[in-house]
C-alpha cells in the first residue's frame, strides 16, 4: 500500500474495476489483504469466488508462514514505513465501503460477501499474522458497516414519515397519488438495504467478533472491544442492546490490562448517550459492582481513573446507590494522585447537592453561602475518614510516645484538599475557613467575642452561628486541618517571590495577604484551642507558613513578641510529641529570620532559662536523684522537661546552657539529667518516658559537642581540656548504654533498651576507629577519641536484635484473623507425612499447613494499616536500621549482620531492603578485602537459622528462606552487562558453603529418620531447595567436590534415598543441578550422552518417572579417537579390583569413575547408594565396595595439581559397567556369564 496515495480515488478505481471485472477486483482486494498479513501469495479470479476452497487455499498459504517462527507483518512491524499503516488501512476500508454504498455496489456485487467469506476464514487461522489482520479488517468493515446502516436507518425514518404524510393527504383525496406510489417503492427498497446490512452485520459478528474477544492474544481481544466500542457510537439502535453489551462486561474481568481499558472507554461512550440509558438499566445493575471494585483495586492506574469517570456518568444518570455513592467518594483519600483528582469532580457534585440542601428555605448571602459551604465540606470528609475514629482513640497514647513525624508530610486532608481545590470552593477558600473556625460553636454560645479587637474577624465572631454552619467537635478539628492545608497550597501556588515580571507583585501580595490575615487570626487561634494538644498542634503548624518578617515591616514588633510568647507559653505547658515537634519547628523558622534577630536571641534565652527553671523545680532541690523517690506528678513533669529538653537540643546547640552551673552554685542540666538516666537501673515503668528522653538528650549533646571538636593537630591546651571533658561525658554515657541495652544486672523498661540502644550504636557509628579519614584524605576530629566495640558487647547487640524481632513477629501474629491462627495451629502436631486425619478433620489438617506457610506475611499484607501498626514497625525499624548503619559504618563486625539476614521474606519489605546493604557488605569482604571466610560463616549462620525458623514451626513453607538463598547468591559475584560475571569469590569458599550447609541439614535428617519423626524429616529434605540458588556461581571442578561431598555425607548418616519417594525430590533437583554444571565443561563423551540420554543426576537421583529402556545407543562409540596402546581388557580381574586400583592410583579419578558409571546406567534400575565402606544393599556378590569408591585406608597417594589437570583434559575414564544391573530385583545370573562384566581403562602411558 502506497503511503502517498490518495486513498479516495484508491477506492473509486476499485469501484470502476469491480464493475468492469469483478473477479479480478474481489482478487485484487484479498491479496491486498494476505500481503497486509505479511504473505506473498496470491490468488487469481477463480480461486477468489471458490468459497468452497477457501479453507484449502489457507492452508496453502500458511504453510509457507509457518516455518518462520514470528513473522513480521505491517500491523505488529516497527519500521517506519508501517507506522501509518493501521490508520491507513482502517481508513481504506471505510472509504471503500462508503463509497461502495453510495452507488450501490455495495448491495449488487459480491464484494463484501467474498470478503466476509474470506476474511472469516482468515480470522481463525493457526497463524497469528492471518488472525490479528484479518480480524483487524472485519472489525473495520463492521464499523463502516454501521454507518452506512445508520445512515439507511435515519433514511428509512424520514421515509416512514413522508409515507404517513402523504397517507393523512389520501384519507381527505380518497385516492392514491404517484407520489405515495414512489415512496412505497422507496421504503421497499431501503427494507431491502436494511436487510442485507442487517445480514451482513450479523456474518460479522458471529463469525469474527464472538470468536476473537475471546482470543489468546490480548491485541487481538483489545481489537475488539476497542471496535465494540464504535459501534455502540456509529449504530447505538441496534448494538445498544444486553446481547451486545455483555461482552464489553465481561472482559471487564479480562487479565490484560489494554483489554479492560478498552471496555472501559466503550463503556464511557455507551453512557454519554442518554437517549439510550432506559436499555442500560440491567446492564448497569449487573456490572456496577465490578466497576466499583475496579475503581478501588485495579492494579492500572488508567483503569482506576477511566472507570471513575464511567461511575461519574452512571451517577449522572441516578444509576449508583448512596451507598455505592460513598464507597466512591473514599477515593478522595487514595495514595494516587490521578486517582483522587479523578474523582474530584463527582465530590464536587456531591458538595453542590449537600449546599443546597444545608440552604434550602433560607435566604442567605455571600458569606452564609460561604459558611454552608465549609460547613458541608467538613461533614462530607468526616463522613468518608473512617480511619479518623481509630486515630483519636489512639491519639492519647500517641501523643506520648517517642514517634515524632516529620512536620512537613502530608496528611491525609492534605491530599484531600490538593484534589479538591479546583472542584470545590470551600477547600481553595481559605479567608472563609479562618473565620468559620474563629466563631464559636459550643451549643451555650454562638455571640461571644473572643477580642476586643474591632476588625472584619473579629466581628464575625459576633454573629450568631446558624445550625445551617454550626460545627460539632469532630467537624471542626477536620476545619481546621483543611484550613492548614489550603494555606500551604495557597503558598505553594503562589511560588517563591522573583524579580522579574509582574506576576512577581501577585505572589508577594497573596503572601501577604495570607500574613495579615494570620496576624490578627492567629491569636485567638491560640487562646481557644490552647487545652486541645492536637488542635493546637495543628495550630503551631501555621506561623511557618507566614512571613515573619512583615511584623518588622508593619511595625508590629509587640505582636511579633506576642506570637513569642504564644509559642512558647504552648511548648512549656504540653508535653505530647507533636505539640513539642510542631513549636520546635516555630521557633526554628522565627529564629530563621536575620532581621528579627533582637527580639529572637532575647526570647530564645527566655525559653532556655526557663526549661532549666522547670527542671530545677521538678527534681525539688533533692541532693540523692539516682535513688530519690517521685510521686506520680514529679515523674510527669520530669518526663515533660526532658522531652521539652530532647525537641529542642535535636535543632539546637545547646551545650553551653547543658554545662552551665552559675560558677558552681547550682547543678548544670547535664548532671540532673545525667543522675535521672541513673534511675533507669530501678526499672520503674512509669518513669520510661523520662529515660527514655533523657538518654536522648545526653546523646544529643554529646554529638553536638562533637560537632565543635577541634583538630587534634592545632590544639591548644583549652581545647584538650574540651576533649578532655567530651571523653568523660561520652564514657560515662557509654558505661550507662551499654548497661541498659544488653547488660545483664539491670532492670531496665523495654522504651530505655531500645533507646539506649538506639544511642550506643550512633556514638560508636560517629567514633568508629574505622572510620576516621574524609573521602579527601582528612583526618576527621573525631579520630582523636576512636571508639571500639567489645565482641561480647557486639554479640549481646545481636542477641538484643533477635529479641526485637521476635518480639515484633509477635505482634504481627496477635493481629492475625481468628480463623488463621486457628487452621494454623490444627496441624501442628501431626508427626507423620502423607497420612490423612480421620473423620472430619481430614481436610483441615491437609489445608493447615497452607494457611500457616505464609501466616506472617499475610498478616503483614492483609492488616490494615493502622495508626497503632505503623507506630509499631516505625519505632521496629528505627532500631533495626540503626543496627544496620553500624554494621556498614563497622561499629559492629558484618559476621553479625546474619541476625537480620535470618528474618529475610518474614516482616515486609521494608525489612527486607536491609538485605541489599549487607549483600554489598559481604562482597566488600570477600572480594576486595580476601576475607572469604567471612562471608561463609554469614551466608551458612543466615542460613541455617532462617530454615530453622521451619523446622521448629515458627514458619511453615521454605519459600522465604529460598528467596533468601536467592539474594545471598549474589554475595559470591559481582555482575556486568547481560548478566555476565566480572568478579567471583574464590571457588573455594563457595564449595566450603555448600560443604557446610549439607554436612548440617544431612545431619538434621538423620536424626529425625532415626526418631521416626517422618513429619520433621519431609521438612529438613526441602532445604535442598535453598541449596539450589547458591550454584549460580559454581563450575564443574566445584560441583564434583560439592556431588562427592553430598554423597559422601549421606552415607556416613546411612540415609537411603528411595527412588520414586516424592519427598526427596528437592535432594533429586539439586544432584540434577549439579550433574548438569559438571556436564557442561566436560570432553565429548558427555555431550554425546546429553544429547541421546537424560544427564547423570536423572540416573543417580532413582527418578520413576521413566519408562525402562535399553541401553542408549550413543554409548556404543565409547572410543571415537583411538589413542596409543590402550591397555587390554583385563578377564580375570572383577570390576571391583579394577576400580580399588584406580582409586589407589588417584583418588579423584574414582569420583569421576563413578559418574561415567552413572551415565551409562539404564535409566530404569536404581544406581547403588555411595557407602564409602559399608557394604551396599541389593548387590550380594559385590565385595564391599560401592560405584568405585573405597575406604580411604587403601589410597595410596594424592593427586597433584599436574594430574589432575592431566586427567580433566587427556585421561578420561571410559567405563562399562558390568553389574548395572546387580541392584535389580531378581537378577540372581554369575558375573561369569555376563560378556560386559570387564571394565577398560585408558590411562596416559607415564602413569604406568
Amino acid at each position: 500500500m502506497n503511503p502517498s496515495a490518495a486513498l479516495q480515488s484508491t477506492a473509486e478505481d476499485f469501484l470502476d474495476s469491480l464493475a468492469q471485472s469483478p473477479g479480478a477486483a474481489q482478487a485484487e482486494l484479498i491479496n491486498c489483504i494476505l500481503r497486509a498479513c505479511g504473505c506473498n501469495d496470491s490468488v487469481d479470479a477463480d480461486e477468489v469466488l471458490d468459497y468452497d476452497g477457501v479453507v484449502d487455499s489457507l492452508d496453502n498459504f500458511t504453510e509457507g508462514l509457518k516455518q518462520e517462527n514470528s513473522p513480521i507483518y505491517p500491523l505488529t512491524s516497527k519500521l517506519p514505513i508501517f507506522k501509518r499503516f493501521r490508520a491507513s488501512l482502517s481508513e481504506l476500508i471505510s472509504r471503500l465501503v462508503l463509497s461502495a454504498a453510495d452507488v450501490g455496489a455495495l448491495y449488487t456485487s459480491d464484494m463484501v460477501t467474498t470478503l466476509q467469506t474470506w476474511v472469516v476464514a482468515m480470522s481463525s487461522s493457526q497463524i497469528r499474522a492471518f488472525r490479528h489482520t484479518a480480524t483487524a479488517v472485519a472489525l473495520e468493515v463492521e464499523t463502516a458497516l454501521c454507518q452506512v446502516a445508520a445512515a439507511v436507518e435515519k433514511e428509512a425514518e424520514i421515509v416512514g414519515r413522508q409515507r404517513e404524510g402523504e397517507r393523512k393527504r389520501r384519507a381527505a383525496n380518497k385516492a392514491q397519488n404517484v407520489r405515495e406510489k414512489d415512496l412505497d417503492g422507496k421504503a421497499a427498497e431501503v427494507r431491502k438495504r436494511r436487510a442485507a446490512l442487517a445480514e451482513y452485520l450479523k456474518e460479522i459478528v458471529d463469525g469474527v467478533f464472538v470468536h476473537r474477544y475471546r482470543d489468546l492474544d490480548p491485541h487481538i481481544r483489545a481489537e475488539c472491544v476497542r471496535a465494540m466500542g464504535h459501534w455502540f457510537t456509529r449504530y447505538p439502535a441496534h448494538f445498544l442492546d444486553a446481547s451486545y453489551l455483555r461482552y464489553v462486561g465481561w472482559v471487564l474481568s479480562d487479565s490484560a490490562t489494554p483489554v479492560r481499558l478498552e471496555a472501559v472507554r466503550a463503556l464511557s461512550a455507551v453512557y454519554a448517550q442518554a437517549e439510550y440509558i432506559g436499555g442500560l438499566m440491567n446492564f448497569t445493575a449487573r456490572f456496577k459492582p465490578r466497576l466499583l471494585e475496579m475503581a478501588a483495586h485495579d492494579t492500572e492506574l488508567a483503569v482506576r481513573t477511566a472507570v471513575l469517570g464511567v461511575l461519574g456518568a452512571v451517577d449522572q444518570h441516578g444509576l449508583l446507590e448512596d451507598e455505592e455513592r460513598e464507597q466512591m467518594c473514599q477515593l478522595v483519600f487514595d495514595g494516587e494522585v490521578r486517582v483522587r483528582k479523578a474523582v474530584a469532580g463527582f465530590v464536587g457534585g456531591l458538595w453542590n447537592e449537600l449546599v443546597d440542601e444545608r440552604l434550602a428555605g433560607r435566604k442567605v448571602g455571600e458569606k452564609g453561602k460561604e459558611r454552608a459551604g465549609a460547613k458541608a465540606l467538613a461533614m462530607l470528609l468526616v463522613r468518608w475518614d473512617h480511619e479518623r475514629v481509630e486515630e483519636e482513640d489512639g491519639s492519647q497514647d500517641g501523643s506520648q510516645r517517642g514517634v515524632a513525624m516529620s512536620t512537613d508530610i502530608k496528611g491525609r486532608m492534605a491530599l484531600a484538599v490538593e484534589a479538591l481545590w479546583d472542584d470545590v470552593d470551600s477547600a481553595s477558600g481559605w479567608e472563609g475557613l479562618l473565620e468559620m473556625l474563629l466563631l464559636d460553636h459550643s451549643a451555650g454560645g454562638g455571640e461571644e467575642d473572643l477580642d476586643a479587637a474591632d476588625d472584619s474577624i473579629a466581628a464575625s465572631a459576633k454573629n450568631t452561628v446558624d445550625e445551617a454552619w454550626r460545627l460539632t467537635e469532630t467537624e471542626e478539628s477536620v476545619l481546621l486541618e483543611v484550613l492548614i492545608a489550603s494555606l500551604r497550597r495557597a503558598k505553594a501556588l503562589a511560588g517563591p517571590a522573583k524579580k522579574v515580571s509582574a506576576s512577581c507583585y501577585l505572589d508577594e501580595t497573596l503572601i501577604s495577604d495570607l500574613t495579615r490575615a494570620l496576624i490578627k487570626g492567629l491569636p485567638r487561634l491560640f487562646i481557644k484551642y490552647q487545652t486541645d494538644a492536637n488542635r493546637i498542634a495543628n495550630v503551631l503548624l501555621i506561623p511557618p507558613l507566614m512571613n515573619v518578617e512583615l511584623y518588622l515591616e508593619m511595625r508590629m514588633m509587640t505582636a511579633y513578641a506576642n506570637l513569642w510568647d504564644d509559642i512558647t507559653k504552648q511548648f512549656l505547658s504540653h508535653s505530647a510529641q507533636t505539640v513539642l515537634a510542631s513549636a520546635v519547628a516555630c521557633i526554628t523558622h522565627l529564629l530563621s529570620c536575620p532581621s528579627l534577630s533582637n527580639t529572637n536571641s532575647t526570647k530564645i534565652l527566655e525559653l532556655e532559662d526557663e526549661l532549666a527553671a522547670q527542671l530545677r523545680d521538678a527534681v525539688g532541690g533533692r541532693e540523692e536523684i539516682e535513688v530519690a523517690g517521685f510521686n506520680e506528678d514529679e515523674v510527669l513533669a520530669l518526663g515533660a522537661v526532658c522531652a521539652r529538653v530532647c525537641a529542642l537540643i535535636g535543632t539546637r546547640d545547646m551545650c553551653g546552657w547543658m554545662e552551665e552551673s552559675e560558677g558552681g552554685k547550682q547543678s548544670c542540666v547535664w548532671d540532673i539529667i545525667a543522675a535521672l538516666v541513673e534511675r533507669g537501673r530501678l526499672g520503674y515503668r512509669e518513669e520510661e518516658r523520662m529515660i527514655e528522653q533523657g538518654l536522648q538528650v545526653l546523646g544529643l549533646h554529646i554529638m553536638w559537642k562533637t560537632r565543635s571538636l577541634p583538630d587534634a593537630k592545632e590544639a591548644t591546651p583549652e581545647d584538650e581540656k574540651y576533649m578532655e571533658s567530651l571523653r568523660e561525658e561520652r564514657d560515662s554515657l557509654l558505661e550507662k548504654l551499654v548497661e541498659y541495652a544488653v547488660g545483664t544486672q539491670s532492670n531496665t523498661a523495654e522504651a530505655v533498651k531500645r533507646a539506649a540502644f538506639q544511642n550506643l550504636m550512633t556514638l560508636h557509628i560517629l567514633f568508629c576507629a574505622e572510620q576516621t579519614m574524609t573521602p579527601d584524605g582528612r583526618v576527621l576530629p573525631t579520630a582523636a577519641l576512636p571508639l571500639e566495640l567489645d565482641d561480647e558487647v557486639q554479640y549481646r547487640c545481636a542477641g538484643f536484635i533477635q529479641a526485637a524481632i521476635e518480639q515484633y513477629a509477635e505482634l504481627v501474629e496477635e493481629g492475625q484473623a481468628p480463623g488463621e491462627e486457628e487452621a494454623s495451629d490444627s496441624g501442628e502436631s501431626s508427626g507423620e507425612e502423607n497420612v490423612p486425619a480421620k473423620g472430619k478433620k481430614g481436610k483441615t489438617k491437609a489445608k493447615s499447613p497452607v494457611l500457616k506457610g505464609k501466616s506472617l506475611c499475610q498478616a503483614l499484607s492483609s492488616q490494615p494499616l493502622t495508626r497503632t501498626r505503623l507506630e509499631q514497625e516505625y519505632v521496629f525499624m528505627g532500631t533495626i536500621s540503626t543496627f544496620l548503619r553500624a554494621i556498614r559504618a563497622g561499629a559492629v563486625h558484618v559476621r553479625h549482620s546474619a541476625v537480620l539476614l535470618a528474618h529475610y521474606g518474614r516482616l515486609g519489605p521494608a525489612f527486607d531492603l536491609c538485605t541489599k546493604v549487607i549483600i554489598d557488605s559481604l562482597r566488600e569482604e570477600g572480594m576486595y578485602r580476601e576475607n572469604g571466610d567471612l562471608v561463609v560463616d554469614v551466608v551458612t549462620q543466615a542460613l541455617k537459622e532462617a530454615f530453622t525458623l521451619v523446622l521448629d514451626s515458627i514458619v511453615r513453607g521454605e519459600d522465604h528462606v529460598v528467596a533468601l538463598a536467592k539474594q545471598l547468591g549474589q554475595s559470591f559475584m559481582i555482575r556486568g552487562a547481560q548478566l555476565s560475571i566480572v568478579k567471583k569469590l574464590d571457588s573455594q569458599y563457595i564449595v566450603q558453603t555448600h560443604t557446610n550447609l549439607l554436612t548440617w541439614i544431612v545431619k538434621r535428617v538423620g536424626t529425625y529418620e532415626a526418631a521416626k519423626n517422618k513429619k520433621a524429616r519431609k521438612t529438613a529434605i526441602l532445604f535442598f531447595r535453598v541449596l539450589q540458588p547458591l550454584l549460580a556461581a559454581v563450575d564443574s571442578r566445584d560441583a564434583l567436590k560439592i556431588k562427592a561431598h553430598m554423597d559422601q555425607v549421606l552415607a556416613q548418616a546411612k540415609i537411603e534415598v528411595p527412588p520414586s519417594s516424592k519427598i526427596w525430590e528437592p535432594q533429586r533437583a539439586y544432584e540434577k543441578k549439579l550433574s548438569s554444571i559438571m556436564a557442561k565443561d566436560k570432553g565429548t563423551y558427555y555431550g554425546r550422552k546429553a544429547k541421546g540420554a537424560k544427564s547423570a543426576a536423572v540416573v543417580t537421583s532413582d527418578e520413576s518417572e521413566s519408562e525402562p529402556e535399553p541401553r542408549p545407543a550413543e554409548e556404543e562409540p565409547l572410543a571415537p579417537k583411538p589413542r596409543p596402546k590402550p591397555r587390554p581388557l583385563r578377564r580375570q580381574r572383577s570390576p571391583t579390583s579394577s576400580l580399588s586400583e584406580l582409586e589407589a592410583s588417584d583418588p579423584e579419578a574414582g569420583v569421576q569413575v563413578e559418574h561415567e558409571q552413572e551415565q551409562g546406567t539404564p535409566r530404569n534400575h536404581p544406581r547403588p547408594q555411595a557407602t564409602y565402606g559399608r557394604s551396599p544393599t541389593k548387590t550380594p556378590s559385590v565385595p564391599p565396595v560401592s560405584n568405585g569408591v573405597i575406604p580411604p585406608s587403601t589410597r595410596k597417594r594424592q593427586r597433584t595439581d599436574g594430574d589432575d589437570e592431566d586427567a580433566g583434559e587427556k585421561s578420561d575414564v571410559e567405563a562399562i559397567e558390568a553389574n548395572g544391573d546387580a541392584g535389580a530385583p531378581g537378577d540372581e545370573a554369575p558375573r561369569e556369564e555376563s560378556p560386559s562384566n570387564e571394565i577398560m581403562f585408558r590411562r596416559k602411558r607415564a602413569r604406568y
